[in-house]
């Protein structure tokens, strides 16, 4: 992917995007390290603290008050990947680029998305999902009025709470195109964290990288 347009029309979001293309293929027994290592590394940093306290939960949580949606019904992915992992279960394993995705998530505690190669079509644009809107995901209909909404020109497809089923990676998907959304009042380097991630992993490459404020 060579280009990408996009228009943030909510205040106080950051969007940050990278192509990424499976190169080969990371030994198991390496990947399941890093799995381990990045869910040691988050129970210790939370250890003894409210999760909804961390200070990019907490900017997530009234960037979703500022749209109109309450944070404790529908919670931030990352929140919610967040909580999964201090109760003690794992990351899942579902496919490479899918899996780099949950650890930048975990690692960052940014809501993340990959979506599957031609699935979008730019120009794309961040907004306030609207009435009567929806998106279709794992868990069924989701109403998108009050959400931030990440849409193209065939309408919404993603949300930093989960993302309809046109934009899912399939097993035979090679490349995907990530977004990290990022409260821009809270220091981050996105681009940063997710080559970490992939060098230690292995078998995928990342970049170009691009950048919306």
């Amino acid at each position: 992917m060579e280009s990408l347009t996009c228009r943030l029309e909510m205040p106080g979001w950051r969007l940050a995007f990278a192509w990424l293309e499976q190169s080969g293929e990371a030994a198991p027994a390496r990947r399941a390290a890093v799995f381990a290592e990045e869910e040691d590394r988050f129970r210790a940093r939370l250890a003894g603290r409210d999760l909804a306290a961390d200070s990019m939960v907490a900017a997530l949580r009234e960037l979703f008050k500022q749209a109109g949606t309450s944070p404790s019904k529908y919670r931030p992915s990352s929140e919610a990947l967040g909580r999964r992992v201090l109760k003690g279960e794992g990351l899942l394993r579902i496919h490479p680029l899918v899996d780099l995705n949950n650890l930048l998530s975990l690692a960052t505690l940014t809501p993340c998305c990959v979506m599957r190669p031609g699935s979008v079509e730019p120009p794309l644009a961040l907004r306030r999902g609207g009435a009567g809107e929806t998106i279709h995901g794992l868990r069924g209909t989701l109403n998108l009025e009050g959400k931030p909404v990440l849409a193209d020109v065939r309408g919404p497809f993603g949300t930093p709470i989960t993302d309809d089923h046109r934009v899912v990676v399939q097993p035979e998907d090679r490349a995907a195109l990530l977004v990290a959304y990022v409260p821009a009042a809270v220091p981050v380097d996105i681009n940063a964290a997710l080559r970490d991630l992939a060098d230690r992993i292995s078998g995928i490459r990342v970049g170009p990288f691009w950048r919306f404020d």
